[in-house]
């Protein structure tokens, strides 16, 4: 069984999606991609993250949009 990247935790955080073993939100690595940063940009920035963490928070983001479910108000 493979460790997970990405953990929620009311203690760390505030309980914000975080790389595991880290304080990095997956909401900072998305706010620095909607930047311009790159993955390579970003991991020289936490030299403490993994290609693997990063593609892991942009993966569990888009899984969240994804199975987002949308009410359409007519009005």
């Amino acid at each position: 069984m493979t460790k997970p990247l990405i953990s929620v935790s009311p203690q760390i955080c505030g309980g914000a999606p975080c790389i595991a073993g880290t304080r990095i939100m997956v909401s900072t690595i998305l706010s620095q991609i909607a930047g311009g940063y790159t993955i390579e940009k970003i991991l020289q920035g936490y030299s403490q993250l993994t290609r693997e963490q990063v593609v892991a928070a942009i993966e569990y983001a888009t899984a969240l949009v994804r199975d987002e479910e949308i009410e359409v108000l007519n009005g």
